[in-house]
Formats: C-alpha cells, structure tokens, sequence
C-alpha cells in the first residue's frame, strides 16, 4: 500500500513541489487467544509496524520465528477485528487463536514480549500505548541548514562507518552540526540500535543543541526513528532512503524537517522546509 504526499523537491538546482508516492506505516497490534486450564485467555502479545498487507502470513511467521508456536498448525484460526481506522480505512488488530495452551509458550511471552520496549513501540501490548507524550515541539525554524550540506551528509555518514566497507550490511546514524560537520557516529545492524547508541553517546559527552544541529540516518525513515530523534528534540532528520507515511505524519506533528532521497544533486523535503534555505 503506498499514498501520495506532498513535497518540495530540489534537483537540476531549483525547486518544484511534486507529489510523492510513500509506502504506508501503520501499527499491528498481535493478540492470542489460547486456552490454559480449560480457561479461555486472551492476551496481548505486540505491535509491529508494518506495511497493511499479508497481514496473516506476518502473524504467523513472526509466531513462529520467535518460536511462540512450534508449528503453524497450533494456529486454529488468525482474523482481524476492531473498527477501519485512520485515513487508510484499515483494521489494525489481529486475534490469533491456537488449539490449546501445550502449543504455546506463555512463559516466553511474558518474559520477552509484555515488558520489551527496546525499539520505541513494539513490544508495547496495547495501541494506546502509541501515544506520544511530548508538550514541547522543537524549533519550527532553527537550525538553517543549506542544500549542501544536506547531500553532503550521507557521504560524510559513509566515510566515517568503520563497519560498512567490510560487510556492506550495517546502517549508521550521525550527528551533524548545521554547518555539516560530523560529530558523532554509530552504527549497528539494526537502523534503531544505531540511533539509539547515537543518542546514548551525544547525551554521556554531553554533545546534544538541538538548535545548532541535525541527524543522517543511512536507510529508510520510519515512525520509531522520528520518535526517537523527536525525543532529543532536534528538528532536523535526513535519510538517504524514502520516508514512510507514519514517519512523515509525525514529523509533521512537531514541526521536524524530515528530508528523504538524498543523492548527490537531489533531495525531498517532505514537512516543514522552514529550516531549509532555498535560495
């Protein structure tokens, strides 16, 4: 599932506004319903976000690689429920009910999945817990960063991985000052450990100004990166790869410069180009 947004594209050295085709984010929430002692329980188990779509087969490679089931066929029935919400008209919840409570692992589920909130929302048992309790935005207009120094950063992002060269397989994050210095770098093959050891190390350095500074992802932008950087309250987020709709709805949320595609003469900004000079 895709939808068209609007954006400001800069490419051959001058601006358009263009409509852009972005893959849909939305959330997953995963219940099971097994039965344990003639009882019937039903519990949350996670939520994922993911592209709508195949919804079935997601749930039940995900059961299984976990190795929550040992067999696909301790699933009884998987349907989806809950009323069509958001602008995609969509259900978001999922029961899957197994044959009986020796073809689940409930102690796993408790240990691993009720209490994990390692990548910002997954994990968390309940689509309440999406919400983002932030009163402050940060600067709608700080820092100004050029187009330069934009297609620059993910260059700079390269050159400095100590890993990439070698395995072609890890994503990094770096922080920037608004004049395209790096000032920091991670990286992890997960695009969220590495965000989340950049901001880990920009906090004990105590490196963090927002108002002077951005971030470059390698990769795509989801919704967990824009909270994650959201949470640092720097307003600037650059990714070489293409934003998801999610993403571009929060960032827009709290006034952040989301910017996606960049490639050594192009780039999109797809919310608040405030922060962007244009001249």
């Amino acid at each position: 599932m895709n939808s068209k947004y609007k954006v400001l594209k800069f490419s051959s050295e001058k601006f358009e506004n263009i409509e852009d085709l972005v893959s849909i984010e939305e959330p997953l929430e995963i219940s099971l319903k097994f039965k344990d002692k003639n009882k019937w329980i039903t519990q949350n188990l996670s939520i994922t976000m993911r592209t709508p779509g195949h919804d079935e087969d997601l749930v039940r490679g995900f059961l299984f690689n976990e190795q929550i089931i040992q067999n696909i066929e301790h699933i009884n029935s998987i349907e989806s429920y809950g009323e069509k919400v958001g602008q995609y008209n969509i259900q978001n919840k999922i029961l899957v009910t197994l044959n009986n409570s020796d073809n689940v692992n409930i102690s796993k589920i408790k240990r691993e999945f009720l209490t994990n909130s390692s990548c910002g929302v997954c994990g968390k048992s309940s689509l309440d817990a999406l919400e983002i309790i932030k009163k402050n935005k940060p600067s709608s207009t700080e820092p100004k960063i050029s187009k330069e120094t934009i297609v620059q950063s993910p260059n700079a992002l390269r050159k400095s991985q100590s890993e990439f060269s070698k395995t072609g397989g890890i994503h990094a994050s770096g922080l920037f000052s608004s004049e395209g210095k790096l000032i920091t770098v991670r990286e992890d093959v997960g695009r969220h450990n590495a965000l989340d050891k950049l901001i880990g190390s920009i906090l004990k350095e105590n490196k963090l100004n927002p108002e002077t500074q951005f971030i470059t992802c390698s990769g795509r932008l989801n919704f967990e990166l824009v909270q994650k950087v959201l949470m640092t309250n720097i307003g600037i987020m650059v990714g070489v790869g293409a934003p998801t709709s999610l993403a571009i709805d929060l960032a827009n949320k709290f006034d952040i410069t989301l910017i996606g595609f960049v490639k050594s003469d192009s780039f999109n900004i797809y919310t608040n180009n405030k922060k962007v000079i244009v001249e």
